[in-house]
């Protein structure tokens, strides 16, 4: 269960695929030097590896518990909490007038990449709370900014996104929480939020001062559906006006849910307003609350994209030092004799190889992703809605593909992988959470081909697509792909039906995953043939010749499925399926 931070494959991508050398000429990004960039990598590295990675395994055995309302987690996270925030780690990309240290995103998804692989479920905390600081920032007023940020991007306080509600799930239009304007008292102008929400990841616990909800309800008299949401700061505990902590607010964990994985992840039922006395501020406009939400969770998509690269590059990690340790049985194509190390069998080096090319591409994909936002952020719009593209990209195949590496590990691991002594197994168990929060895959391909699809009259994607071929002239698999999905694109824009799009959306999404990938892991193996990382010299071409001639043509197989329509789906009423 020991992690050694991939540093120099982190390295590579952020300085090939996120371009961050380019990011560094502009004014706003100028403290992204070698030197700095390095700095942060390597540091983040060796600290999650050094305080984060010991508490996974008796995080995922003791988990997190609720004893009289309090939320408590095993020894050693409240300590290793302290160091991460006293080390700045929580602050890398927030604004300057904060505190934080202003650096492109590309640097807080490295951040979150090593935390994370140390310890998914204990990584979900900062996570949260760097989506909190940006929905401030872009939605919240200067009052609410001054009053929350700095210790928000300090990681003093922690910061959570309350959306789902028992009987409102992904349909966020149907939510019950109810907010009341405060005409008089020490909260006039204020308001009074009632109502409980469900799946509120780190929504209680001591490691923060403070927990800042940021939580969906309903105005009196707004409009229907999700046209009618407003969203508001709930503090766990009132700030005083020179920023000190007042009383407990009118708020409490019910229950934390018992789960498949992420066991030191307090999971928690939220309720709000038991007393009636649960005060919350208006951000933003009222009923524009889902616009505020969705910068959150836009943010939120790509980090959770992120952890398919964590559980990836853990689950390989440990899979790896397995098969080399594993004695058993003779190579079948030698004419020795004796047993080898499982690492030497043909189909432990398939898996193997497959693991680490799926890792390594999803890596490749995350930081091109990261790049492209942080270009956004420049001002470059076309880079915006290249990113804007790749989000459902990372969010959804990263973490298909993160489940599928850590299934192959216990898989290499053989009996022992399904036994829990040997931990393979709670990589999975950890991973199968990424799929469906922050949106279901199903709802990320969905928004790929009904947005991401209609970006600029679709000539968004379809530029993307053709930029893509253009530098893949010369890789025959991947300028197929392309050729592909540019024909599935126009299919679904011309000639599909809204039902045809959606039943053909996750196989799209997956074959534009793989192509945008695969491109980008051809510019890392054509930078490590001129020497831009000696390390990976001999490791890099295999990856990347692995994932375009086995990854690659099956993702062109899907073509089928992305145009196959959604009459075949329909073909059996409802009640037949049940019989």
């Amino acid at each position: 269960m020991t992690y050694s931070p991939a540093t120099q494959d982190q390295l590579l991508a952020i300085r090939v695929n996120a371009g961050i050398e380019e990011l560094a000429q502009s004014e706003r990004f100028a403290a992204a030097e070698p030197d700095m960039v390095e700095a942060i990598v390597e540091g983040v590295g060796q600290f999650a590896a050094g305080e984060w990675a010991p508490l996974n395994r008796t995080g995922d055995l003791e988990g997190a518990k609720l004893e009289n309302g309090v939320v408590r987690l095993p020894d050693g996270f409240e300590e290793a909490y302290k160091h991460y925030v006293e080390q700045g780690w929580n602050a890398i990309a927030s604004p300057g007038e904060f505190g934080g240290q202003g650096l492109p995103f590309t640097l807080a998804c490295n951040v979150l990449e090593n935390l994370g692989t140390a310890n998914m479920a204990f990584n979900l905390l900062p996570m949260l709370s760097v989506g909190a600081i940006e929905a401030l920032e872009h939605h919240g007023s200067s009052e609410l900014q001054q009053k929350y940020l700095p210790q928000l991007v300090s990681g003093a306080w922690s910061g959570t996104m309350n959306l789902t509600e028992p009987q409102a799930g992904s349909d966020v239009g149907a939510l019950r929480t109810t907010a009341h304007p405060i005409e008089d008292g020490e909260h006039a102008g204020k308001w009074s939020i009632k109502g409980q929400k469900i799946y509120i990841t780190w929504g209680e616990h001591e490691l923060a001062e403070n927990i800042i909800h940021l939580v969906l309800a309903r105005t009196p008299n707004a409009p229907e559906g999700s046209r009618g949401i407003s969203l508001f700061v709930v503090p766990k505990f009132h700030v005083k006006p020179d920023g000190s902590l007042g009383a407990r607010n009118d708020l409490r964990c019910v229950s934390i849910e018992h789960k498949l994985g992420i066991n030191a992840s307090p999971t928690c039922v939220m309720s709000y307003g038991d007393n009636g006395e649960c005060v919350g501020e208006l951000v933003g406009a009222e009923n524009r609350g889902l616009a505020a939400m969705f910068t959150m969770m836009n943010n939120a998509r790509i980090n959770v994209g992120n952890q398919g690269v964590q559980i990836g590059e853990r689950a390989t990690q440990q899979a790896t030092d397995y098969a080399a340790e594993r004695i058993q049985s003779a190579r079948a194509g030698s004419g020795d004799k004796e047993p080898v190390a499982i690492l030497e069998h043909p189909d432990v080096r398939r898996m193997i190889l497959r693991m680490k090319a799926l890792t390594e591409g999803m890596r490749a994909l995350l930081y091109y992703t990261a790049g492209q936002t942080d270009r956004g952020t420049l001002g470059d719009e076309a880079a915006k809605a290249r990113g804007d593209i790749c989000v459902p990209l990372i969010k959804a195949w990263g973490t298909d593909a993160g489940t599928e590496v850590a299934s192959l590990g216990i898989q290499v691991h053989g009996g022992m992988g399904y036994v829990e002594e040997t931990g393979a197994a709670q990589h999975w168990r950890d991973s199968r959470i990424a799929p469906i929060y922050e949106g279901t895959n199903g709802i990320q391909a969905a928004d790929l081909v009904t947005r991401k699809l209609g970006l600029d009259g679709g000539e968004a994607l379809i530029g993307f697509l053709e930029g893509i071929a253009r530098d893949c002239s010369d890789e025959p698999t991947l300028f197929a792909l392309a050729g592909d999905c540019a024909g599935v694109a126009r299919w679904m824009r011309e000639e599909a039906s809204l039902d045809d799009r959606l039943a053909g959306s996750v196989p799209f999404c997956t074959m534009m995953a793989v192509l945008v990938a695969g491109w980008q892991l051809v510019k890392q193996r054509d930078a490590v043939a001129q020497g831009a990382a000696p390390a990976l010299a001999a490791t890099k071409p295999v990856t990347v010749h692995f994932f375009l001639e086995r990854i690659v043509p099956e993702a062109a197989g899907l073509k089928a499925s992305a145009i196959a329509g959604a009459d075949l789906l329909y073909s059996l009423e409802s009640s037949a399926l049940l019989a």
